[in-house]
């Protein structure tokens, strides 16, 4: 690897600073996570984390929008895996989702929180909810748009949107294997998508 190559690849320090705070936080909890244990973790000084990141609201969105980067990214895979197929797509991305969402520890710690566990880490859900959703949706439109279908602006929004709320309420309170739900989830869309 070339030094260039490192330097593309090293995270930066606000990278290591958010990512030691998502470790945190599944370890000992939202409430404990202080500018300082972060600081200690990443072995950089509290200002250094301060700079990076503001107060502690700001740190919170910064992990929420760390988190989203990588779902989002998963999305968009699934959508490159399937350019002539949407419904294969929307499967696809609906699966990795979910077994991202199994495997996310800070993701357990937030809906933990709404079962009253960590009751400080609930803005972390409530705040950025409505923001999280219309990025989601905001990403799925724009990975429809080159497939051609039979459906005016108006219904097409309502069909993302159902696809995107159904995923969610799925990634919060799982009802089934990733796989399953995925088929499940395709087979909704292709009767809403390739309606006339």
């Amino acid at each position: 690897m070339t030094s260039a190559q490192y330097a593309a690849a090293a995270p930066t320090m606000r990278e290591r600073i958010v990512e030691a705070a998502v470790a945190l936080t599944t370890e000992i909890g939202w409430a404990r996570v202080t500018m300082a244990t972060i600081a200690d973790r990443v072995g950089v000084s509290r200002q250094t984390v301060y700079n990076e990141v503001g107060t502690k609201p700001g740190l919170a969105e910064a992990m929420i929008l760390h988190e989203l980067d990588r779902f989002l990214g998963v999305v968009s895979e699934a959508f490159d895996h399937h350019p002539d197929d949407l419904v294969a797509a929307i499967r696809e991305a609906s699966r990795e989702v979910l077994v991202l969402a199994h495997d996310n520890l800070l993701l357990h710690a937030v809906v933990s929180a709404t079962h009253g566990a960590d009751t400080e880490l609930l803005p972390l859900l409530t705040t950025h909810a409505e923001s999280l959703l219309a990025a989601a949706k905001i990403v799925v439109a724009d990975r429809i748009e080159p497939y051609e279908l039979r459906m005016d602006e108006e219904h097409l929004e309502a069909a993302i949107d159902m696809v995107v709320r159904v995923v969610l309420s799925h990634v919060m309170q799982p009802s089934g294997p990733p796989e399953q739900t995925a088929d499940d989830i395709a087979w909704i869309s292709a009767r809403v998508l390739r309606s006339p």
